[in-house]
């Protein structure tokens, strides 16, 4: 397995654990991590979004957790989404560096960006010369609290939502109500028709440890931190009850806004908010030069334990509100803000012991067996060892005294060895020829960092990992059949496929089962069987892409599935090009692909290989997938079971939906992910590589061979202001 597959494998693991935390986090309110702890976890797949864009977009890395029932439901004008976050400044420069591509702030185009949208730019373009920001930052502490959002129609209060899933959140309206200062009606004579403000509800530390004082005075639930009790006051049935616990609130960005709300800046906006009636935070801050907001950050950090709410860390955004409208989004944040992150916390502890765990792929990870200690709050007692190159870089051996930081992965991490506490009868950890759950080789290819176990869903370990994701929340999200439900009914034998889940049901009322009835079980009832059974007939209908994600292909996440969902639109043409190539081998693929040889057998496959966010190694994992009989089986099994809803694409009434565009050369106009952008906002699909079926061909200036090969193929030829024009 090679470098980018282990990727995958760490992105998927945290995608299901973070969506089990988000549940008890946003849900409950009874997290079952600290909330730093939750950021770490965080940390690592915005890391791994920011280096690898193309295994993410907007269903992934989903936001909040599920609605409480208690609350009536609110659906969100516009989802409230999450931040990028970053960590060091390098992670900010590369934050600026990639808006600065992205509009075109470089030295290439100074010309052009004056040309284009006149002598402003022009300035903003110099100053990146100049190596000061083209683009003014407005920074703001990131408080840690609950989002909500506040809607106000001819400037009296509406509603108030929590984030809830992002799309749609609990109605918390009579509640915030009783937050001193929030303003029920605007402080402006001409208020807009419509104003949708969003915001961070928190409790104070000092009304935090009061809180708690006076709930273990009265046998209450003790909060874990003042995050946890602004949630758990916020969302009280009694409003009472909530005006009581001193709840605070600062709003900071808007939702829907009628067209008489005049504003065109992020400072601007801080400036009406607080005219408005409204709590801003006080230490937010425009900055014109990366030095000004390292400076504020440190000098944040420096004295943000002395300040009376948690915070972790600070939110950049870029200020000038028609900058953000053309940055738009990617995935579920938006490019134009990040949040910059505190640092972790560390300490030393001995390894007891190294354990490996097989996950969904096979990886095989190593972990450490920690002697408890407390971090922040947080007892660890284990810590991933990543790999076998980990361990040995590292020398990381059982009983070593290390330096553990709760960042960065699915447990805490171990970043260093004290070798001057290593005992002399000290020996290197070796890993074992097999696999410890199955038995079969361990084997790692030249260009893999990760040893993986050979067995694929022969291996339990495997198999039961795939289930797992087969019905989580971003997959199939069957409610009532989460990981632990997996686990038991996996170690009794009841489910060992995917179809099994489906016949649950038909075996429960079997008079013939083998099993013992789940209403009979520990934890279980007749309500609980008829809601879980009631919950999996309900996913018998599922979307395409969703099927292809929930399946379980290497290499292939939500982003991936999509992608494969618009370019076959139906399972009966994925199968029908899964069964003219699966019993082609990787070697004849590659062969195929290096000839370029458009005759009748081939065509097919060249076009998928050249869709954008395809290519060879995707082509070849998803085949892969069908060649083993397993599989293959598991899959035909689950079909039997499902509506699988084609993919109709209505994105847009542009003559060009459906159609493929190839960029080639330098763009003069606009950069190339402006370009992309434009196209799929239209309903195009946007490919690498030239073929026969290849509708446009955009070619800037110097396009070198793909011009060549769009000539000889005589594909419709455009240029940059044919191809502006045109989709105008």
């Amino acid at each position: 397995m090679n470098y980018n597959q282990e990727v995958i494998k760490k992105i998927n693991d945290l995608k299901l654990l973070i969506a089990k935390h988000d549940e008890a986090y946003h849900t409950f309110d009874s997290p079952l991590i600290s909330d730093q702890e939750y950021d770490e976890l965080k940390k690592n797949l915005h890391e791994y979004q920011i280096n690898f864009p193309q295994y993410f977009d907007e269903s992934d890395e989903k936001i909040g957790g599920k609605t409480l029932e208690i609350f009536s439901k609110i659906k969100h004008s516009k989802p409230m989404l999450s931040l990028a976050n970053g960590f060091s400044v390098e992670d900010i420069e590369d934050f600026i560096t990639r808006i600065e591509r992205f509009l075109g702030f470089d030295k290439k185009i100074v010309k052009e960006q004056f040309d284009l949208f006149g002598s402003s730019n022009l300035q903003n373009a110099q100053n990146s010369i100049n190596n000061k920001l083209s683009f003014k930052i407005f920074c703001e502490t990131k408080i840690d609290g609950l989002s909500f959002s506040a809607r106000y129609e001819m400037g009296k209060l509406i509603y108030c939502a929590t984030r809830g899933d992002s799309v749609e959140g609990e109605d918390v309206t009579q509640n915030v109500k009783t937050i001193k200062n929030f303003p029920q009606i605007l402080k402006t004579s001409n208020p807009p028709k419509v104003l949708e403000i969003r915001g961070e509800i928190f409790m104070g530390k000092k009304d935090f440890e009061q809180l708690n004082i006076n709930q273990e005075e009265q046998g209450g639930k003790i909060f874990a931190n003042p995050r946890n009790a602004s949630a758990g006051s916020l969302r009280q049935l009694d409003s009472q009850i909530t005006a009581k616990r001193k709840l605070n609130y600062f709003v900071y960005s808007l939702g829907e806004y009628s067209d008489d709300f005049i504003c065109d800046s992020q400072a601007i906006l801080h400036q009406k908010l607080q005219e408005f009636g409204f709590n801003t935070e006080p230490h937010s801050q425009l900055c014109e030069s990366l030095k000004e907001v390292i400076d504020l950050y440190d000098s944040i950090a420096h004295k943000r334990y002395d300040i009376d709410y948690d915070l972790d860390g600070m939110v950049y955004k870029v200020n000038d509100f028609n900058l953000q409208k053309r940055l738009g989004y990617v995935a579920r944040s938006p490019r134009y803000a990040i949040a910059h992150k505190f640092p972790a916390q560390k300490a030393k502890t001995l390894i007891q012991d190294i354990i490996l765990q097989v996950g969904r792929t096979g990886a095989i990870t190593p972990v450490a067996i920690l002697k408890p200690i407390n971090i922040g709050g947080v007892v660890v007692s284990r810590a991933t060892l990543h790999n076998q190159d980990e361990i040995i870089r590292k020398d990381i051996r059982i009983g070593d005294l290390v330096v553990i930081q709760r960042a960065g992965d699915v447990i805490p991490q171990v970043l260093e060895v004290d070798l001057k506490n290593r005992g002399n009868d000290s020996l290197p950890f070796s890993f074992p020829l097999n696999c410890p759950v199955c038995q079969s080789l361990i084997v790692k290819t030249a260009d893999d960092v990760v040893l993986r176990c050979s067995g694929g869903l022969s291996c339990d370990a495997q198999l039961k990992e795939t289930l797992k994701h087969f019905v989580s929340k971003d997959a199939f999200d069957i409610i009532g059949l989460g990981k632990k439900q997996i686990e038991n009914f996996f170690s009794e034998g009841r489910v060992k496929s995917f179809a099994d889940i489906f016949k649950l049901e038909e075996i429960e009322n079997s008079a013939n089962s083998n099993f013992c009835k789940l209403k009979d079980k520990e934890g279980w009832a007749e309500k609980s069987v008829e809601n879980l059974f009631l919950a999996i007939r309900s996913k018998r209908q599922v979307s395409f892409e969703k099927f292809i994600y929930a399946i379980g292909i290497r290499h292939i996440g939500e982003t991936t599935a999509k992608v494969l969902a618009n370019h076959f639109l139906t399972y009966s043409n994925f199968k029908n090009f899964i069964d003219k190539y699966r019993n082609i081998s990787n070697d004849q693929l590659l062969l195929l692909a290096k000839n370029n040889d458009h005759k009748q057998n081939n065509d097919e496959y060249l076009d998928f290989i050249a869709i954008d966010g395809i290519g060879e190694k995707i082509a070849q994992a998803l085949i892969d997938y069908f060649r083993d009989s397993r599989n293959l089986k598991m899959v035909e099994d689950l079909v039997n079971y499902l509506d699988i809803i084609e993919t109709k694409i209505t994105i847009s009434n542009s003559i060009h939906v459906n159609k493929t565009v190839i960029f080639t050369g330098t763009l003069e106009k606009m950069t190339r992910s402006e370009a992309k952008k434009k196209a799929e906002d239209l309903g195009m699909k946007v490919v690498g590589s030239i073929s026969q079926k290849t509708d446009y061909v955009v070619a800037g200036s110097k396009a070198g061979s793909k011009l060549k090969k769009a000539e000889e193929l005589g594909s419709k030829i455009l240029s940059e202001d044919e191809w502006l024009e045109s989709i105008s």
